[in-house]
This record gives structure tokens, C-alpha cells and sequence, in this order.
């Protein structure tokens, strides 16, 4: 009928999601978020590459450097003193929030990357011998897969893989299976970056851990999406990535099992990380600080706890029911349009919609909706063996946060309807 108005395909959702949680409660607090791109309000749909940044974070960062900016664990004035008490009061939040046993179990790292590195070469490196085993999934981002294959390259180790199915998913028994009496260590994602699959963690670290095999768990798509109880996940080491977690960049933790760190050496050499130091031989400091070489990243690290604090003051049941709604309207949307083919259909997955278009290469379809305002992720995301699994060489790649809206997939979803007729 004339001047009858389409519904858009979110706006079923609008009263549903505002009962369990309003996103434009907390819009405000993201300066990033009220700009406009192109012309059109920001729709940012990249939170697997990297989440926008609260306020709370700005100033608390903004605080340090304005009245405290000075080096920590060395200086006696009060700057330095202030600093320090800032920095490990940034450490006993993330040991706090994570259900740490102390927070002398919490390493400050520039990102998840290198705390993968620093396991691998610290942990796993000196266990490893000709013949032995790296075991990881087939779901990995590179920086849970080139660790390993350097380390297995030094020590005569093999790598080992976990195939996934036609839905992204890890098999369990696979998994089980290929826990040789050789595997030093299992390394495995918590929730997959390109297609959004959430692993069994719980299981897989169980049934490491009936074999003896420690277990490292890469938590950068997990910590976004609500708090992780490492006390219930039973890995020994977890990490995770700032950036991703509403944070600054340039930070990360390595969370490990006190006895684990402990019988480590360090990854680096250099100030702050040593208890004496002599010509003769040096003797470090007890962890985490033997893994944190040098001056840390002081305002980055302040800047995490604060963005943790920031966390705990949401509702994190109504944080997850509000993304899984955002999600199942988007994929519903998105996969209803002519042309268009989910990447990944786990039953079981959180904040990833990945996606291919007929005939159409994912950085077009992310330029056209950049034009829209839109930023999605388009590329093979950091995940090049997932590409290859399902026969693609990128996908196209939105990733949701609880502050976006309904209002930003109908964006989402205008975008790729007139990417659809661009290329019909």
C-alpha cells in the first residue's frame, strides 16, 4: 500500500531487548560512539578486532599522566609511590575479577600474543623433546598457531591438530583422541575470533588434565562478553588481550597457576624482573614481576583495571542476554537476504556473524557498508586454516558488543541490500 511504512527487520526486537537491557543506558559513556562516518551515525560492528573505549578508561589513563606519571617498583617520591599503588591495584582487580587465587598469578603483557609466546617459549620449550606433542585446534588465530610451530621447529616437537566439522564446532572425542601419552601441552580458544564458536573448554581441560597435560586457554574473544571464573575453567594459563575488553591497547595478562610461574624462567631480561644481578650470575624475582622486564605499560595497565571496574558495574546475566538476542536477529537477517551464506553455525556461539555474498569479495562488501556508516571486519581474520576449511579465502565478519542496537543491524542490513543490487 502507498505510504505504508516497512518494518524493519530489528524493530521486533526493540521492546523485548530494552527489558532486559537498554544499550543506550550506556552509549554515552563510549565518546567513539557518537561520531558520524560518511555522513551516517557509527555503527561499529568490529569488536572481535578491537572494542571502543569508555570514558571511565580515558580518565583513568588521563589521571596518571596529568598527576602520577612516574616509573614504578623504584622510586621512593610520591609520584613513584603513587604509580606503583595504582598499577598493582590495577593487578588485584583483574585477580579479583577472574577468581584468581592471587594476584602474584597475574602477568602484565602487551596482549594475548605475547602471552602465548611467553608460555611457549617459557613453559613448553624447556619440556619439549624430539617426538613430543603441541596439541591445538583447528579454530586457532595465528597467534595460538606460530607460537607453537616455532617452538616445535626448536625442540623436534610435532603440532597437532583438532579437526572441527561443517558447523565449526571441536569434536570432543577427536580432541580426546589425539591427548597422546606424548602431548606436553593443549592450547585451545575459548570462544573462536572468525566464526564466534564457543569451545567446551570445561571438558577439554578436564580431560587434559586426567592425562597429565597442562592447558593453556586463549580468552580474547571470551572477556568481552562477561566475567570468567578461572577456579570453575580448570586451565593453567589463561590469557586475554585489552583491546578487546573496552580497554587501552599495548596490554594483556597472562593469568598462570602460581606453581607453573613459578618453576618458568623468564621470557626477557632487564631492569625490575631481577633480585640481585652480578657478573657472575643473576638471581630473579618471584613471579609475576620475573616476567615483567623493564618499565611496564604503568598507564595501559591502569587503564585495564579500569575498564574491569567498568564491567562490574553492569548487569553481565542481562549483558548476555541482550547479545545472544542481538545476535540470532542479526544472523536471522542477514542470512534471510538473496545470496548471502553463514560461515560457521555452531550451536553454540557469541558475538561473531560471519558471512560470504555470491560473487561478491568481502572487502567490497565492507567498503559499501563504510559508506553506510558500517564497520565490519572483512579478510581472513587472523584464522587463515579456518578460511580454508570452508573453502573461502575471507569472510566478511560483524561482531557485536551490548552497545550496539537494533537500530545499527537494520544499518547492517541496509548496507547489503544495496551491496546485494550493486552486484546483481
Amino acid at each position: 500500500m502507498k505510504g505504508h511504512r516497512q518494518e524493519t527487520v530489528a524493530e521486533p526486537l526493540q521492546q523485548e531487548v530494552r527489558a532486559v537491557f537498554d544499550p543506550e543506558s550506556v552509549r554515552a559513556d563510549f565518546p567513539a560512539l557518537a561520531q558520524t562516518v560518511h555522513g551516517r551515525p557509527l555503527a561499529y560492528l568490529d569488536n572481535a578486532a578491537s572494542s571502543q573505549t569508555p570514558q571511565a578508561v580515558l580518565d583513568a589513563m588521563e589521571h596518571f599522566y596529568t598527576r602520577d606519571r612516574s616509573n614504578v617498583h623504584r622510586g621512593v617520591h610520591a609520584l613513584s609511590q603513587r604509580a606503583t599503588l595504582a598499577y598493582e591495584a590495577a593487578r588485584e582487580t583483574l585477580a579479583q575479577y577472574l577468581g584468581a587465587a592471587s594476584e602474584r598469578e597475574i602477568v602484565f603483557v602487551r596482549g594475548a600474543t605475547e602471552a602465548i609466546n611467553l608460555v611457549a617459549w617459557s613453559f613448553a620449550a624447556p619440556r619439549l623433546a624430539p617426538g613430543d606433542e603441541v596439541l591445538i585446534t583447528h579454530l586457532e588465530h595465528h597467534a595460538n598457531i606460530v607460537p607453537w610451530q616455532l617452538v616445535c621447529e626448536a625442540t623436534g616437537a610435532r603440532l597437532r591438530v583438532v579437526p572441527i566439522n561443517d558447523a565449526g564446532e571441536v569434536g570432543l572425542a577427536e580432541y580426546e583422541r589425539l591427548l597422546g601419552p606424548r602431548t606436553r601441552i593443549a592450547a585451545f580458544a575459548h570462544i573462536s575470533n572468525a566464526l564466534g564458536t564457543v569451545l567446551p573448554v570445561r571438558k577439554m581441560t578436564e580431560l587434559a588434565r586426567q592425562r597429565g597435560v597442562p592447558t593453556l586457554v586463549d580468552g580474547a574473544q571470551a572477556v568481552p562478553h562477561g566475567p570468567v571464573d578461572l577456579r570453575d575453567l580448570g586451565c593453567d594459563f589463561y590469557v586475554f588481550s585489552g583491546h578487546k575488553m573496552f580497554g587501552p591497547t599495548g596490554i594483556g595478562v597472562l593469568w598462570g597457576r602460581l606453581n607453573r610461574l613459578q618453576g618458568m624462567r623468564p621470557y626477557q631480561g632487564g631492569g625490575d624482573m631481577i633480585a640481585s644481578v652480578s657478573f657472575e650470575g643473576t638471581r630473579f624475582r618471584e613471579p609475576p614481576h620475573r616476567f615483567e622486564a623493564g618499565t611496564p605499560a604503568i598507564a595501559e595497565a591502569i587503564g585495564l583495571g579500569a575498564a574491569v571496574e567498568y564491567l562490574k558495574g553492569l548487569d553481565a546475566e542481562a549483558v548476555e542476554r541482550y547479545e545472544a538476542a542481538l545476535l540470532t536477529t542479526a544472523t536471522e537477517a542477514v542470512t534471510a537476504l538473496p545470496g548471502v551464506r553463514l560461515v560457521g553455525s555452531a550451536r553454540e556461539r557469541v558475538g561473531v556473524l560471519s558471512f560470504v555474498m555470491d560473487g561478491v569479495h568481502p572487502h567490497d562488501i565492507a567498503t559499501i557498508l563504510d559508506q553506510h556508516g558500517v564497520a565490519i571486519r572483512a579478510g581472513h581474520h587472523c584464522a587463515q586454516p579456518v578460511m580454508e576449511r570452508f573453502g573461502v579465502p575471507a569472510t566478511a565478519r560483524a561482531s557485536f558488543a551490548f552497545y550496539n542496537t537494533p537500530g545499527e543491524v537494520d544499518a547492517l542490513v541496509a548496507g547489503l541490500r544495496q551491496t546485494v543490487e550493486i552486484f546483481a
